[in-house]
This record gives C-alpha cells, structure tokens and sequence, in this order.
C-alpha cells in the first residue's frame, strides 16, 4: 500500500486530517482534495471499514469526486469529504458526533460537511453544536433537511436524458430498470420510475426496503449478486460504489448505466473504455448524482426547496453536453464529464489568481 503522502499526491489532494477521540470513540478521516473554486463541501461517512487502509482509499476517492461534482453542478465549490470508521446501527451517540464536529470546526471553514451513507440529518444537529460548518440539518433549523429526495430526482432526470440519446425517447414508460440499493436514494428513484410507467426489477441486502419497494411499486425482487444478470434497458447502482468490474461488465445486458452510487467505475481508465466498446452509454456518477450536492449547497444562502429543485433540472442539459462532447470527440463518457469539470476549475482559478480574493461563504451565515 502507498504511504499517505503518494496516496494524496496521486490525485493532488490538498489536506488530510485523521481525527482520533478516546472519549467518544472517534476514529475518523477528512479528506480535502481541492478549494480552488470555494471551501470543500462534503458529506460524511459512517461504515464499517474492514481496515484503516480501505478506509483512508475510500474517502480520498471520494473527495475527489466531490470536487468534480461541485464544478460540474456550477457550484462555487470544492471537494471534501469525511468517513467515521463504526457500525451506523450501533455505534452513534452524540458524543460521537460532537466529538467529530470539533475536528470540523478547527479546519476554519476549509472543509464544510452533511450527512452520507450511515449518517442522518439527527446526527448533522449533533454536529452543528459544535461548528457552524454543517449543512443537511432539519428544515425546522433552516436547513434542507434529508437531501435524498433532490438526489433522486437528480438521477431520474439524468436518466431521462441518457434514454433520449440512448434510444431517442423522451419518457422512461415501459422500460426495465433494474436498481441497486434500496435507501432514501433508492427508494425515492424507484417513486419517481414508477410514476412515469416504468417497469422495476430491485435488490437490496434490507429485506424490509425490498418488501416495501415490491409492495409500493409493483417491483420484481431479486437476489443481490443477481441483478447483474437481468435482461433490463437500464442499470441504476444506487448502493456502494465499484459494481462496474471485469466480473460484471460481463455479464450486464443493459443499454444505459445511470445511478447514484459515487465511483460506479471499479477502475476509470479501464472499464469506461469497456462500457463504450460494448455500446453501453454511461451516464458519469459524479454528473448524475449531484442533486444532494446542489441541495445542501443551497443551505449556505438560505435554503429554498423551489429552488434546489430548479437547479437539479440542469443535470438533465449537463449530461446531454457531456454525451454530445463524447460522441464528438470519439471518448468515453467519464473522460468527456472530467473536461467539462476540469475546464471550469482551470477558468475560475485563472480568474480568482487575477480578480478574486477567496471567501469562505459560509461566514455569511449566522450560527444560531
């Protein structure tokens, strides 16, 4: 494994903070990886990890998709993000929470957080006690609350423009959508495919989300490892990242891959060029699931829901501008994704380095 130092170099991150708290049990890494366009905003992540190791590895991919998510999404915004090595089910406390919150605030605004896999807008009030850099708190405190619902509706509208390249059709009814992941994310794309018509074929390890969603929906339920094997039109990874492998590129018979999972691609350089030789149209993760990102973002000017939703719309243009650039340059998708992001970073930074002093916007906020 690469020291800390070779494993931040590889993907230029900026900052990495381990947090350790006897007290509460904290054990903890923020990941920075750039504030060229504004302070990092990120969410923050509670799982199990197996060691330190995968642990350090998941949260520096991480934040460097968050960087591209924020300048995809034209967000005055960096990347970061946070991961609570622990079991969410039976390790969270408040002191827990506060205890992280501290190591937040001593950052001065660099890196700004929000809920995440195994984290909850309750346990983002715990954090908000002790620093003002929090975003994803309940709507009763000014915040966005649960940014899941925006996240959703992110993926559905991307899909959307997927299917109209893809296929040339404007609606999802009567196509197969075979989704991966069953949790606020999950469970609200599945609301939205079944309102417009579409036929759901669904896994997850809960077998109450599955019970639900069958009920709910009318979705055809299969095991986890066999979603890969289902004759769908559409593949939706809404759970973990890395499901786009050698193992799977085999075996999926789909003609779009549009989801919410961060880091679909096991390996970019490798299984994005796999995906486009066998006429598979990836919508890139970081693009499409960018709605949560647009949500918590707009908390730090005071949230309107109206609003967020209104910018999420835009995922739909932005896709279809990356599918355009791809096709006309003869690259894979996730190549075409990181130019567009990479191209605003690099015009912003020419312009902040020339005209713009940096601001932190969340001082603008009042901490109440």
């Amino acid at each position: 494994m690469p020291t800390v130092f070779e494993a931040m170099e590889k993907r230029s991150h900026e900052e990495v903070v381990f947090c350790n708290d006897e007290n509460s049990g904290l054990k903890a890494i923020i990941a920075i990886h750039d504030t060229t366009i504004g302070p990092a905003l990120g969410g923050c992540r509670m799982y199990p990890y197996s060691t330190e190791g995968d642990a350090l590895r998941d949260v520096l991919r991480l934040a460097r998709g968050m960087t591209y998510k924020a300048a995809i999404a034209n967000l005055n915004l960096g990347g970061g993000k946070a991961v609570i090595i622990g079991n969410s089910k039976t390790d969270k406390s408040e002191l827990l929470f506060r205890s992280f919150g501290r190591f937040v605030e001593g950052l001065s605004g660099r890196y700004i957080t929000a809920e995440d896999v195994g984290t909850s807008v309750k346990d983002m009030e715990w954090v908000r006690m002790e620093t003002r850099y929090v975003t994803g708190i309940s709507r009763a405190l000014g915040g966005s609350g649960d940014p899941s619902p925006v996240t959703a509706y992110g993926v559905y509208v991307g899909m959307k423009a997927a299917v109209k390249k893809a296929l040339g059709r404007e609606s999802l009814a009567g196509l197969t959508v075979a989704v991966q992941g069953l949790g606020h994310v999950g469970y609200n794309l599945c609301k939205n495919l079944a309102k417009e018509g579409a036929r759901l074929i669904v896994t997850d390890v809960d077998r109450e989300a599955l019970k639900k969603v069958a009920e709910e929906f009318k979705a055809e339920v299969v095991e986890p490892d066999a979603i890969y094997d289902v004759d769908m039109d559409i593949y939706a990874p809404c759970a973990l990242g890395a499901t786009i492998n050698d193992d799977t590129l085999n075996r999926l018979k789909c003609s779009i891959i549009a989801g919410a999972a961060n880091n679909q691609l096991e390996t970019e350089s490798v299984h994005g060029p796999r995906l486009a030789e066998k006429g598979i149209l990836y919508a890139p993760d970081y693009a499409i699931n960018g709605g949560g990102l647009i949500n918590v973002a707009n908390e730090i000017e005071g949230y309107n829901r109206e609003r967020a939703f209104k910018q999420t719309e835009g995922i739909y243009d932005t896709l279809m501008s990356i599918f355009n650039l791809a096709e006309d340059e003869n690259v894979a998708t996730y190549i075409a994704a990181n130019r567009v992001a990479e191209q605003r970073m690099e015009a912003l930074a020419r312009l902040k380095n020339i005209y713009l002093p940096r601001q932190n916007p969340m001082q603008k906020r009042d901490h109440k």
